[in-house]
């Protein structure tokens, strides 16, 4: 039986909890995008894949005094999602955010955004195959700049005794990047969120590139 397709507005609702599992994610995401934009001076590119309602990004550059030096390219294939997020980032005057209705998957929903300084590749890595999270590690460098930032996220899962972030770790170094941090948080908190810089030349976009599906 195919599973019924996941309600990724309903799924937003967990962030209104301030105790729930995505609220404190997103706190640690928040914080380490603030660190990723303040280790770097000048104007700044922000991407974020899959970016639901935008509030990874939307409140820390609504509240960052650098606000003005930079521009982000947010992209969600949820009509409805992308709409609460170009509202967001409208009412928070952020001219330079662009909200785009797409697929994330396709590096074609990048061209005139890439390469940017800080990639988001929150809330994927659960939800696609891990040789599609191999892949899109091995295509991000293809959307970032030269010592790149990118910040991604995974759910605790173990799957055939493996903790798959642990492997996702291992795929980024692989892939040309060095860790900069990884949160693991220990009690209930089920979340992983951890941030590596590109230590390898970028690479130029690839019109025509699929990265990954969603499973659910």
């Amino acid at each position: 039986m195919t599973a019924e397709p996941r309600d990724w507005v309903e799924w937003h609702r967990a962030y209104d909890d301030p105790q729930s599992r995505l609220s404190r994610r997103l706190g640690v995401v928040q914080r380490e995008l603030r660190r990723a934009i303040d280790a770097r001076d000048g104007p700044l590119r922000v991407i974020s894949m899959c970016a639901g309602e935008g509030r990874d990004v939307i409140p820390v550059l609504a509240s960052h005094p650098r606000r003005d030096e930079i521009a982000a390219r947010l992209v969600d294939l949820e009509p409805r999602n992308a709409a609460l997020a170009r509202d967001a980032a409208e009412a928070a005057g952020l001219r330079a955010v662009e909200v785009v209705e797409g697929d994330a998957a396709l590096l074609d929903s990048y061209i005139g955004a890439a390469p940017a300084d800080i990639v988001l590749a929150c809330g994927i890595f659960g939800n696609i195959t891990e040789d599609d999270i191999r892949r899109t590690i091995a295509y991000l460098p293809c959307l970032c700049s030269r010592e790149a930032t990118v910040l991604w996220t995974r759910g605790h899962f173990i799957s055939d005794d493996r903790d798959v972030a642990l492997e996702i770790r291992r795929w980024f170094v692989e892939g040309g990047f060095r860790e900069v941090s990884y949160e693991s948080p220990d009690g209930e908190a089920t979340y992983r969120v951890g941030a590596h810089k590109l230590a390898v030349e970028p690479r130029a976009l690839e019109p025509g590139v699929r990265m990954f599906r969603f499973f659910r």
